[in-house]
């Protein structure tokens, strides 16, 4: 058996995967925020390695900043851990080998190998969840940069927002899932999440369109700038908001053919694991652990 573990900003998904990745058992539960968040992750895997009896490696996916190498979280905005050393303290619970990376390069791995992305050689996988980023294939072969890659949603779209990460005017400051439900709010004084947003889009609700309408854009404005540099063949959209299928996918492709000149236009997609790909790319590592040794 393989343990897996994804750890979002608002929930962890976690699985016990066979070695040919069918899930045998699975969980979710909320993200702690802050130091707790360390302990929690931690338990939660010894859990999972209970649970499967003989697991024999264990794929850990997190957000924020990841120095894959020594297997340590480096950063994370959104959940407040720094330096946490997640392959060190697992081994030690568990005894096992542990695959410790990036949440969407998780989610990227599962849609290059697996999924929507399979066969392109230049790609872009970009969730659109609590936060925003980005795994890149550039000619065959994913793009890590020391932890620092693909950090998408921290690319000024012109807008006078301030983030967390302390810039202003991010991506994920203003189209994340948590941004649209929070401009939404902040327009209408109604609460809805980004789901709720885009069920009254459907029904012709004007300040839920409005809020959509430049939400598409600030992606767009960011997607043509990927584009310019990286000339993707396919980008694959995951995370809550890809929910919206065509509602997002269609004047997002619209917004983003009317940006680019002789660019190459990308196809645009939904992943095909959906929020299950980070879940599915951690195995994928675990897995790759196995086969190495």
């Amino acid at each position: 058996m393989i343990v897996a573990l994804d750890v979002g900003g608002t929930s962890m998904k976690g699985a016990v995967l066979s070695p040919g990745l069918d899930r045998v058992t699975a969980l979710r539960r909320p993200t702690p925020q802050g130091d707790a968040a360390v302990g929690a992750v931690v338990e939660t895997v010894v859990e999972l390695v209970e649970r499967a009896g003989t697991a024999r490696a264990v794929g850990l996916a997190v957000p924020g900043i990841v120095d894959d190498e020594r297997g340590v979280a480096v950063w994370s905005e959104n959940i407040g851990w720094r330096d946490a050393p997640f392959r060190d303290l697992i081994a030690e619970r568990t005894g096992l080998p542990v695959a410790v990376g990036h949440d969407v390069r998780a989610g990227g791995t599962a849609e290059i190998r697996l999924g929507a992305a399979r066969g392109a050689r230049n790609s872009l996988v970009m969730p659109i969840g609590t936060g925003i980023a980005a795994a890149m294939v550039i000619d065959g072969h994913l793009c890590v940069g020391n932890g620092y890659a693909g950090e998408i949603g921290h690319m000024s779209v012109g807008v006078d927002e301030p983030c967390v990460c302390g810039g202003t005017g991010c991506l994920e400051a203003v189209a994340s899932a948590a941004a649209v439900a929070r401009r939404f709010a902040r327009r209408t004084g109604r609460e809805a999440t980004a789901d709720a947003v885009a069920a009254l889009v459907t029904e012709g609700d004007a300040d839920a369109a409005a809020i959509w309408a430049e939400t598409i854009g600030f992606l767009g404005t960011a997607l043509a700038a990927a584009t310019a540099l990286v000339a993707p063949e396919v980008i694959v959209i995951g995370g809550g908001l890809s929910r919206a299928g065509d509602l997002l996918l269609g004047p997002l492709s619209d917004d983003l053919a009317g940006r680019l000149t002789f660019h190459r236009r990308p196809r645009l997609t939904i992943a095909r694991f959906g929020d299950e790909a980070g879940c599915v790319g951690a195995g994928l590592w675990a897995r790759d652990l196995l086969e190495r040794r």
